[in-house]
């Protein structure tokens, strides 16, 4: 059996030099894993000239022994989030989880990344050796709470494969994680930047990170190392950061089960600690990943058992499942839920405490980091700040955020089922949802139909259709665009970006033989 992760055994990692010199850049990144690579690519694509420390090879420990459960869905309960941070911190934990996710697609598209990538639906279910009335109850208030603040959510009498109620939430997503990074780190070096491996970052001081003889020069440094690094924080304020850390071991185990056995969606249940499965469709037979049987660090002293239970559990769940893989990694939680991801001492910026949510959080922590070191106001800092104690003013801090994506993103990740360009009428406008991509697309009075990224081109808020005046108007800050995209009215200046139609959609039908169906490349 594979001792080493699923992730990497399917894929090949690109390799870089020892560091050998001195150098100068703008940031020095401490990790090369998702928080490390997402926050480099961001800064390099910002025009910031980046350096990314790695003290083994890139992937990152953790990073590559994930299950890359890829959700905005956090491990505390959503009205157990609400009475910790009010209802808007709530709010805004998820909708930052929602623009991670988004984030990833956005990167996945830009860099054209073959990564298996799919918007999937996640389950919450009660314990699956134990569905009682109690755990019942509280995920239909997990699903009311949710579709209150407007989340994609519905309570189901019963989840696909356990057959038991749950909730399902839409617009989760999965990705094989290390053929993303793989190609986002290679995006990283050139213009002043650099990545190097097997080169670990052993002092710091203010304008500057020591790695072996070599001294790198910068103004910012980002800790992106999973357990935090002191830096440049004193002895006892990074104690003081530790202590609000607990560190737990995770089990994982892969196998290869009949295509079509386990829907291609994410489940996990209300355990504590709770259970994991998701799929990783291959050609042949599917590949699933069990995880679970968390401790904390340390405090099991017959490592084997958890993987012996864990094998059982996975074949109550699959029976014919042929079990090839195992590993472990470690996941980290914080004492109120939430990770800590901000500075701790100027210019020193860390992330940490991501429990289940790596794939998010560490993409989120990379959004958050670029815009705390290019100078952009970003709406969670309050709420991610390590220096946090009881939040108290999340509605007021959201409110003095309305003008950044936070109160679009909402729209435009809003959870919606698959679409038709055949329910576009002649002279109409809709945003559909095609084949997981959102399009605004348009039939003018000949049918035929183009079709446009409906992210306004100003500050990327999501256009509406104006049915009266046959225009696509954005509601942040007024930019007006004709049917096909063109700009009207600033202050937006490019025009819709054109997209095409993805193949699922383009598959004729009866209903539209006499249509001809026109898109922009």
């Amino acid at each position: 059996m594979e001792t080493t992760s699923f992730w990497l055994t399917s894929t090949e990692l690109p390799k870089f030099p020892t560091i050998t010199s001195d150098l100068t850049v703008d940031v020095v990144i401490v990790g090369g894993g998702m928080t490390g690579i997402s926050t480099a690519y961001l800064l390099k694509q910002a025009g910031v000239k980046v350096a990314l420390l790695e003290r083994e090879t890139v992937g990152g420990v953790d990073s590559s022994y994930t299950t890359a459960h890829v959700t905005a869905v956090t491990d505390e309960r959503l009205y157990d989030l609400s009475k910790h941070f009010g209802k808007d911190g709530a709010r805004a934990a998820w909708d930052a989880g929602y623009a991670a996710i988004d984030q990833i697609h956005q990167n996945i598209r830009n860099e054209q990344i073959q990564c298996d990538f799919k918007w999937i639906p996640g389950y919450l279910t009660p314990p699956w050796n134990d569905p009682s009335a109690d755990a019942v109850k509280s995920l239909k208030k997990d699903a009311k709470l949710a579709q209150t603040f407007g989340y994609p959510a519905e309570f189901v009498e019963a989840t696909p494969h356990f057959g038991s109620p749950g909730v399902k939430f839409a617009d989760q997503a999965r990705f094989h994680p290390l053929k993303y990074l793989a190609a986002l780190v290679r995006k990283i070096p050139g213009d002043g930047s650099y990545v190097f491996e097997h080169s670990p970052a052993e002092d710091f001081n203010e304008k500057a990170v020591k790695s072996g003889q070599y001294k790198i020069r910068c103004d910012w440094i980002v800790l992106a190392t999973h357990t935090p690094r002191m830096g440049k924080d004193s002895a006892l304020s990074a104690m003081m950061l530790q202590t609000k850390l607990a560190l737990y071991n995770t089990y994982v185990l892969g196998a290869e089960v009949p295509r079509g056995r386990i829907p291609d969606a994410s489940f996990w249940d209300t355990s504590e600690p709770y259970n994991y499965l998701r799929l990783h469709p291959q050609e042949g037979s599917d590949f699933a990943i069990l995880g679970g049987e968390d401790h904390k660090t340390g405090e099991e002293e017959n490592t084997e058992k958890p993987f012996e239970r864990l094998r059982e559990t996975f074949l109550k769940l699959v029976p014919d499942a042929r079990i090839t893989h195992r590993w472990s990694g470690q996941v980290i939680e914080t004492s109120d839920g939430l990770p800590f991801i901000g500075e701790t001492e100027e210019k020193q910026f860390i992330a940490t405490g991501y429990a289940g949510n790596g794939m998010t959080f560490g993409t989120l922590s990379s959004l958050m980091a670029r815009d705390a070191i290019t100078g952009e106001k970003n709406p969670w800092s309050v709420l991610f700040d390590p220096h946090r104690k009881k939040l108290s003013s999340a509605g007021d801090y959201l409110r003095e955020n309305k003008d950044y994506p936070y109160y679009y993103l909402r729209d435009r990740l809003a959870g919606a089922e698959d679409d038709s360009v055949e329910a576009l009428q002649i002279g109409q406008g809709k945003i559909l949802k095609l084949a997981g991509e959102k399009v605004a697309a348009y039939r003018d009075e000949n049918g035929k139909v183009t079709t446009c990224s409906p992210v306004c081109t100003h500050l990327g808020c999501i256009v509406n259709w104006n049915e009266a005046e046959k225009t696509w108007d954005c509601p942040c800050h007024g930019s007006r665009f004709k049917p096909t995209g063109e700009v009207m009215a600033g202050p937006a200046e490019a025009p819709l970006e054109k997209m095409p139609l993805p193949i699922e959609a383009k598959e004729p039908s009866k209903k539209r033989k006499k249509r001809e169906l026109v898109h922009a490349d």
